[in-house]
Formats: C-alpha cells, sequence, structure tokens
C-alpha cells in the first residue's frame, strides 16, 4: 500500500456550517469515519492510504479540509473583509465537526486525527463525547500546560504567519519542510512527497497563517487536565523516532483506558511512513467491538 496514490476520496462538497464554507470528500458506505489531515494537509493527505483501506473495509470516509486549508475557509462570509474572529480555532473546529457529522447525515463517527488534526479530534471528543464512537490519535498533543510556554509558541507561530503573509507558500514550505519534526520526511519514496508537496503548495498562504494563528499550540485550550473526560475507546499511535513521542505518551496515560501503539523505524507520520502497519492497526481497533 502506497500513500498518497491517485485513487480520490470522492469530489469534494461545499458545505455550510453556521456560514463558513467547508470542502468535504466522502466516500465509501458504513459507519461514518471522521479523517482529520494535520497541519498544510488536506482531507486528500489520507487518499492512498487509511482511505482507501477503510472504504474497502465496510466504512463511510469523511475528509474534510481544515478550515484554513484546501477549500475550506477560515471566517464566515467574505474570508478577506470579515470582522468575525477565525473559525480555525481547534475549539471552534471541533463545534463545528459536530454540525457538519449532521449535515452530512450521521448522529455519530469512528474519529481519527493526526497531528494537529489529533487536537482536534482530541477536543471533540471531549466537547461532544456522544458523536464519537472510537477515536484514534496519531502523533497528538494535549497543547502546552505551562503559561509563559504558551505565550512563547504564540510568538514563534505568529513569525511563522508573517512569514507567510510577506513571502508566499512556496518559500514558506521550503523551511517549513526542514523542521525536524519533519525530518521522518526525507525517507518517504519519491511519489509520496511529491504528492505531499503539492497538496502543501495548493493551499492559500493566508489560510495556512490564519491557522497557524488560531490552531497552534500555544493558542489552543491545553487539555492534560481534561484528558479523564475522554469516554471513547482511544488509540494513541505514535512513530518511535518521532521527536515528540513523549506528547503522545502523555496523552495516552491521561485518556482512561487508552491504548498506546509505537510503530519503530517511523518518526512523525507512521500514516505515510508506514501505511500498512498503520492501517492494519487502525482497522483492527476499530473492528472491535466496543460497546460498553
Amino acid at each position: 500500500m502506497t500513500a498518497l496514490a491517485h485513487r480520490m476520496i470522492g469530489e469534494p462538497r461545499i458545505v455550510d456550517v453556521a456560514g463558513l464554507r467547508w470542502s468535504v470528500r466522502a466516500a465509501g458506505s458504513g459507519p461514518a469515519l471522521l479523517l482529520l489531515h494535520g497541519f498544510t494537509g488536506s482531507g486528500r493527505s489520507w487518499e492512498g492510504g487509511l482511505a482507501e483501506a477503510a472504504i474497502d473495509s465496510g466504512f463511510r470516509v469523511l475528509a474534510p479540509d481544515l478550515p484554513g486549508h484546501g477549500g475550506t475557509a477560515w471566517r464566515a462570509g467574505d474570508a478577506g473583509s470579515s470582522d468575525e474572529p477565525s473559525r480555525a480555532a481547534i475549539e471552534r473546529v471541533a463545534d463545528d465537526l459536530a454540525e457538519l457529522l449532521g449535515v452530512l447525515g450521521h448522529d455519530r463517527a469512528h474519529v481519527v486525527g493526526y497531528s494537529m488534526g489529533a487536537r482536534v479530534a482530541l477536543r471533540f471528543a471531549i466537547s461532544h463525547p456522544a458523536r464519537v464512537r472510537s477515536l484514534v490519535l496519531e502523533a497528538p498533543s494535549a497543547g502546552i500546560e505551562d503559561a509563559a510556554d504558551r505565550t512563547a509558541r504564540r510568538a514563534s507561530d505568529e513569525v511563522l504567519a508573517r512569514a507567510l503573509d510577506r513571502d508566499g507558500i512556496e518559500s514558506f514550505m521550503d523551511a517549513w519542510e526542514r523542521t525536524p519534526v519533519l525530518a521522518g520526511e526525507a525517507r518517504l519514496a519519491p511519489p509520496v512527497r511529491t504528492g505531499l508537496r503539492e497538496i502543501r503548495l495548493s493551499h492559500d498562504p493566508a489560510g495556512l497563517a490564519a491557522s497557524l494563528r488560531a490552531a497552534g499550540q500555544g493558542a489552543m485550550e491545553p487539555l492534560h487536565g481534561r484528558l479523564a473526560e475522554v469516554t471513547a475507546p482511544t488509540l494513541v499511535v505514535v512513530g518511535g523516532d518521532d521527536p515528540v513521542r513523549d506528547r503522545a505518551a502523555a496523552v495516552a496515560a491521561g485518556v482512561p483506558g487508552a491504548r498506546l501503539a509505537v510503530i519503530d523505524g517511523v518518526a512523525h507520520a507512521p500514516h505515510l511512513e508506514a501505511p500498512a502497519a498503520f492501517c492494519r492497526l487502525v482497522l483492527d481497533f476499530l473492528r472491535e467491538d466496543h460497546a460498553p
């Protein structure tokens, strides 16, 4: 199985959620599986990997572009002139996802989130527990507990956002792809790296800047003290070489009954670096009988 093969997860559908334009891909039939991508990704990021395997295994895959990414806006109405605060904030995205599920005809869903998407998924499971059948968190974080550290992170994300505003998408991605947390991508097959780059360069830089400012770890409410509120059966997946592996381990330790699965030899993106192992772990978990 090769991640980012070009089997599309359906054509994007535009859905209005409280005035915000969301772009969502959906395919397959069966229980809903909501896939939430990471920063600079999109719903397309799951193509050829988990999305295809889940569709073949009898799930209805829902793969939205998160606010500021792909075809999803980050402000209601005219994104260029609205005075409304950014809708890219983790807390608001989680609330909007609850409504989005309903618009798409689902009361509940299995939820898988990667990195930034895992932070959204975690907040969603805490704020809307009745909506989540089971939860898979890939390379998650519960945010930053220390107030001074949060302030410092907001400042560093603001520097990145200004670079996007000033220099544009390609220059930003050249630097972003050299960050230590993404070092594992250097081992990806050339077609996979090309697919990642294509998705990243397709974004509106203003949207990514809005996401950095509103959805970064320094901007979100830290969830360390609320992990015990997660009621959904939870699987945490992390790469053995992930430089921020300790964050994932802390989430797994705090969520009641959560399992921690470590995939050796990969870093921050197991779904890309070891797609077969990742899909096997996730689908085996989703197939389990999680009834109380």
